[in-house]
């Protein structure tokens, strides 16, 4: 069975082949060049995003690729050292970790929330890494999300994870500010978020202006 992961690999895969962006890509398909953007393989709640069988027969078509080679591509290409393309790190116990300024900063992670790029520091995760794929570590700067939250304290976060009411999240705006927030409740269009530090305020925000959300799972204290 076909993989989620293994079907936008290869369109990644394919772009690179032919020394394009995944915007590249679909351009040459005739395509809207954000179609196969990151922040399209996942839905602000989670939820799986798969492209159609007509990008993929247009994309074929653009490339003059097979079927058969794009089924190839579907296999992990392993990089120096055995490590497959688009993988993390060798884990080994240990996730990557970002302070709250770099995940704002930008160039650290790409637009579904996951850690992109070189520069990080590692912890130890409390659980095998295997059972959670892709989570990372954020470290908490300052005393906004005091008092559950203090200075130094270390949060492992899930991205791409389905959240619901009362969760705890990390939420990151296309504006690049980064927060720590209880989801209070989400509709198509919006969601409010309860401040942990009663000093500051609630905030609710516009789905069109958050640019990825990832639940807490468990946290250093």
């Amino acid at each position: 069975m076909l993989s989620h992961e293994q079907i936008w690999g290869a369109i990644d895969r394919l772009a690179e082949r032919h020394d394009l962006t995944p915007s590249g890509l679909a351009r040459r398909a005739g395509l809207d060049p954000t179609s196969f953007n990151k922040s399209k393989r996942l839905s602000i709640d989670g939820r799986l995003r798969w492209p159609s069988t007509e990008s993929i027969a247009k994309v074929l078509d653009a490339t003059g690729a097979s079927m058969e080679e794009f089924l190839g591509l579907m296999r992990p290409m392993p990089l120096a050292g055995g490590i497959p393309e688009g993988a993390f790190p060798p884990q080994g116990g240990s996730i990557p970790l970002l302070g709250f300024a770099q995940a704002g900063a930008g160039g650290f992670f790409d637009d579904g929330g996951f850690p992109a790029g070189q520069g990080w520091d590692v912890v130890e995760f409390p659980a095998a890494p295997s059972q959670k794929a892709g989570v990372y570590a954020l470290e908490v700067q300052g005393d906004s999300m005091m008092p559950l939250y203090r200075d130094g304290d270390v949060l492992i976060v899930e991205p791409g994870a389905q959240v619901r009411r009362n969760d705890r999240v990390v939420v990151k705006t296309r504006e690049g500010e980064v927060m720590a927030k209880v989801l209070l409740r989400q509709s198509p269009r919006s969601i409010e978020l309860l401040s942990l530090n009663p000093d500051h305020p609630n905030r609710s925000l516009e789905l069109s202006d958050v640019e990825w959300i990832a639940r807490i799972i468990w946290a250093s204290q």
